[in-house]
C-alpha cells in the first residue's frame, strides 16, 4: 500500500512524541505547586496527532501507526538497556548517571508499554465510532471526549504501576489528576490547530474515513 508524505510524517510526529515522552518522563517538574512528569510538555501532542490520524485515515490506519510506534519504543528501550549494560571506556565517567536516568526499571517499562497501548487504542475506537454517531459532526466532541478516556487510562495506568511505592500517595494521587485533566485541557486548547490539521488533510488527501465496518480488534493486521 503506498501512503502519502503527509500520511508518513503524520506518523513519524506520532513516534517521536511517545519516544520522547518516555525519555522525559523519568524527571519531575514543578508546575504552580503541583508536581508532574516532565513528559506533560509533549505526550499530549501524540494523541492530538492520533486522533487527526484516526479522523482522517480511519482505525485501521491508526491502528497500524499505533503497533508503529510500540516496536519504535520497544528498539528504543532494547538499544538503551544494551548500551548500559556495555562495559564504560575508561573516558566515559557518566556510567551511573546513565543508568539513574535510562536505566527504567522493568516494572515501569511494562507500565509504559501496556499503558500506552490500552490508551492510544480506547482513544483511537472512541475517535472512530463517535465520529460514526455524530454523522461526522461536532470534531472537538470527539477530540476531547477520546482524550479524557484515553489519557484517564494511560495515566492511572503509567503512573500507577510506575511510582507506586516511590512516591507518596498522596503525591501519586495528585499527580494523576492533575496531569490527567492538563492533558485533556492541552487538547482542548489545541482544538482550533486540530480542525486546522483535519481540514488541511481531508483536502490535499481527499480522505474521510468513516468506520462503519471496521473490525475494531487491535490485534488485526489489515
Amino acid at each position: 500500500m503506498k501512503y502519502s508524505y503527509r500520511f508518513v510524517a503524520l506518523a513519524a510526529l506520532f513516534v517521536t512524541c511517545l519516544l520522547a515522552a518516555n525519555i522525559l518522563i523519568v524527571k519531575q517538574i514543578n508546575v504552580f505547586g503541583l508536581t508532574l512528569p516532565a513528559a506533560i510538555i509533549i505526550f499530549p501532542l501524540g494523541y492530538i496527532f492520533g486522533d487527526v490520524l484516526t479522523e482522517v485515515y480511519g482505525y485501521g490506519e491508526a491502528r497500524r501507526v499505533i503497533w508503529l510506534g510500540f516496536f519504535c519504543n520497544l528498539l528504543l528501550v532494547v538499544a538503551i538497556w544494551l548500551v548500559g549494560i556495555l562495559p564504560a571506556a575508561p573516558v566515559f565517567e557518566a556510567q551511573a548517571a546513565y543508568d539513574r536516568i535510562l536505566g527504567s526499571t522493568p516494572r515501569f517499562l511494562i507500565a509504559s508499554f501496556v499503558a500506552y497501548l490500552a490508551g492510544e487504542f480506547v482513544n483511537s475506537y472512541i475517535m472512530a465510532r463517535m465520529k460514526v454517531w455524530t454523522k461526522g459532526k461536532w470534531l472537538w466532541t470527539r477530540t476531547i471526549g477520546s482524550t479524557i478516556a484515553g489519557e484517564g487510562i494511560d495515566t492511572v495506568i503509567v503512573l500507577t504501576v510506575g511510582f507506586w511505592g516511590v512516591l507518596p500517595a498522596d503525591v501519586l494521587g495528585g499527580m494523576i489528576l492533575a496531569h490527567w485533566l492538563l492533558k485533556t485541557a492541552y487538547e482542548a486548547v489545541a482544538t482550533p490547530l486540530t480542525y486546522l490539521l483535519v481540514g488541511y488533510l481531508k483536502r490535499t488527501e481527499n480522505k474521510d474515513v468513516y468506520d462503519y465496518t471496521t473490525n475494531f480488534n487491535p490485534l488485526r493486521a489489515d
